[in-house]
């Protein structure tokens, strides 16, 4: 049982840095695109403000919501080392298959698919107890900002663009664009801050998951004892080492960067300048922190791809290459079926060696 633990664990840290060059794109994809810094520039830029993330969970938030959401997606009775090692590896295939083909897909909602349909496959697919495995209060809201955190991301970034465009009609061009590009260092590093501390946390639960199953199957008082609700805390005091790891795996990741997905992101959906960069990585930012204090893990993908075609849309309808958003949609839709049915499949062959 230790040596699975063990397994889940450098799987999960494997998976976060992947999420890291899945997502890199994300932070830096318009300060790229706008040539605000180079792309080596930029991803270390991205990855100190990932990493930087960590002391404000910890010190200013107090506490690591997001982790405690993920770990709790499936109910505990259904939650297996055999569970969390299928739906981790189920949720590193799709990343690198999606990251191939320089999809922006949602790292957030590939880990959920993985863990929820191996829970299913684990309760017999969905006959019998099968109706018990997901804890809704959790899962839902996160599904449902698969919808709202593109849509919340677009309507503050069609605002701030709009409100920006005003405040500096009657600028000089080149002084503003010059303002605006020491500006986007500043709204980048905000939307890192915010994605190392949303992605970054989605390990944390399924190592949390796999930690607290592991001490309550060896009998550990300490966990038997503490209430249900207050475990994955009694966790991250005692596995300290867990969140600091997650953000500096996060944190290589993005130093390691996603240029597919780096051109997608930045140029294929609409041509962005720096006053537009701002715009849409500061929405992106405000939704990252709104979601974080409601302790829902959102897709920064979703979200910055939400902000980027608000950024677009104050100029005219057509200035956002529609045939690419909807391929993006596509993608983000098939997400979780896809990897739940990946998982229960890894998971039917998992038990044949475990």
């Amino acid at each position: 049982m230790f040596t699975l633990l063990v397994a889940i664990i450098i799987l999960a840290f494997i998976f976060d840095y992947i999420n890291g060059f899945h997502d890199s794109a994300n932070s830096i994809a318009t300060i790229v695109s706008t040539k605000v810094l180079t792309p080596v520039q930029a991803v270390i830029w991205a990855a100190v403000f990932n990493f930087a993330a960590y002391f404000i969970s910890l010190y200013v938030i107090g506490e690591f919501k997001i982790g405690n959401t993920v770990a709790k997606w499936v109910n505990p009775d259904f939650v297996t080392l055999e569970v969390l090692l299928a739906g981790i590896i189920a949720a590193i295939t799709w990343n690198l298959i999606t990251w191939w083909f320089g999809i922006p897909s949602s790292s957030s909602h590939t880990l959920m698919g993985g863990f929820i349909g191996a829970a299913l496959a684990h309760a017999g697919g969905f006959s019998g107890a099968s109706g018990d495995v997901i804890n809704y209060a959790k899962v839902l809201p996160t599904f449902l900002f698969i919808f709202f955190a593109p849509l919340i991301g677009m309507f503050i970034a069609f605002i701030i663009t709009v409100i920006i465009l005003w405040i500096s009609r009657k600028s000089n061009p080149y002084k503003a664009e010059s303002w605006f590009k020491r500006l986007q260092l500043v709204s980048s590093a905000a939307f890192s801050l915010g994605h190392g501390a949303n992605d970054a946390q989605k390990v944390m639960g399924i190592i949390g998951a796999a930690v607290i199953y592991y001490e309550l199957q060896t009998g550990n008082l300490e966990y038997i004892n503490t209430p249900v609700d207050q475990r994955f805390s009694h966790f991250v005091q005692h596995y300290w080492w867990v969140p600091l790891s997650s953000f500096i795996a996060i944190a290589l990741g993005t130093l390691s960067g996603g240029w597919k997905i780096v051109k997608t992101m930045g140029t294929r959906i609409t041509k962005v300048t720096p006053l537009e960069g701002v715009a849409a990585e500061t929405a992106g930012a405000i939704t990252l922190y709104v979601a974080e204090h409601m302790a829902i893990p959102v897709s920064t993908t979703h979200t910055i791809t939400g902000a980027i075609i608000g950024v677009g849309a104050t100029k005219r309808l057509s200035a956002v290459r529609w045939g690419v958003t909807i391929s993006l949609l596509w993608a983000w839709i098939l997400t979780i079926p896809v990897s739940a049915a990946l998982a229960g499949i890894i998971y039917y062959i998992v038990k044949l060696f475990v």
